[in-house]
């Protein structure tokens, strides 16, 4: 009886204060198998291989970061974890794998009422503006909140979350990484960045400050393209590794890749590359991770 009573007591705590970051995708825009790609890389497409994303479950809401191509089924497994039908999507920016899972919370579909969105300045007024965008907003399927860069926004007494300003490609929008701030954790999530020697901010000094840092890992090297990969710049792995390798071993390891492309040879588990750099502390990140925060 008393045995039955604490695990009940100990169930009851966990609840209470049970706080979890979800990994819901690692793949860039475009996805695996990439439209027009007849290439071995290709093949080699997995069971829930979804666009990134990420969830977090607090006591008595959700959010997901990107509103992906894949936002269905991510959020269709997300919701066996949590109960919670408070709901709240932010938005890094305005590229096709990070916002237009909006889709299915209009009337054709879930045909959700006031679903908080959380955008930069410009990539609200691009929903606002732009349809099919725009219908959400006007039927009141969603409802955008404007957030301001460096400027925290406290969700609960447990969770805050700022969003960070990155150099990116900004044709439509902004585009931002967040700094996520659980009870007890902390996690950096920069799926998109041009070059981390073009932010304004050390990367090095930002990994030091968090638990987690999730981050680009589009691209393992350059030529992986055939194109010029100037069109689309990216750090590379290989840079990110070489700039991070000073790192302690206890710095190093909050380090989770993630948003790769489909060209990308890491997204093998037995790729050498990929072998040789978690062998030094990196890891990369898989659909169903979880971090507590």
């Amino acid at each position: 009886m008393k045995e039955r009573l604490f695990l009940g007591l100990l169930l009851l705590v966990f609840k209470t204060y049970a706080q979890t970051l979800y990994v819901l995708g690692t793949l860039q825009d475009g996805g695996a198998p990439h439209m027009n790609c007849e290439k071995e890389c290709c093949a080699l497409s997995k069971e829930n291989d979804f666009v990134a994303s990420l969830g977090v479950i607090d006591t008595k809401q959700t959010y997901f970061f990107d509103a992906s191509p894949d936002f269905v089924a991510q959020s269709r497994y997300l919701h066996q974890f949590s109960e919670n039908t408070t709901l709240g999507i932010f938005l890094t920016h305005a590229h096709m794998g990070h916002y237009t899972g909006l889709m299915h919370l209009g009337r054709e579909a879930a045909n959700t009422k006031e679903v908080s969105v959380y955008a930069m300045p410009r990539m609200a007024d691009f929903l606002r503006t732009n349809g099919p965008w725009s219908q959400l907003v006007t039927l009141k399927n969603i409802v955008l909140h404007e957030l301001l860069a460096e400027k925290t926004l406290t969700l609960s007494s447990r969770l805050r979350v700022t969003p960070l300003l990155v150099p990116h490609r900004d044709e439509f929008s902004e585009t931002v990484g967040y700094w996520i701030q659980g009870a007890r954790k902390s996690a950096l999530y920069i799926p998109d960045i041009d070059k981390w020697s073009l932010w304004e901010k050390d990367i090095v000094s930002m990994i030091k400050k968090v638990d987690y840092a999730l981050l680009d890992a589009t691209f393992f090297e350059d030529g992986e393209l055939p194109r010029p990969m100037r069109e689309v710049p990216h750090p590379f792995v290989e840079e990110s590794a070489a700039l991070f390798e000073s790192l302690d071993p206890v710095d190093r390891e909050k380090i989770y890749f993630i948003h790769l492309n489909h060209s990308n040879p890491a997204r093998d588990s037995n790729f050498q590359g990929r072998q040789e750099l978690e062998a030094k502390g990196f890891h990369f990140a898989h659909f169903g991770m979880r971090l507590e925060l």
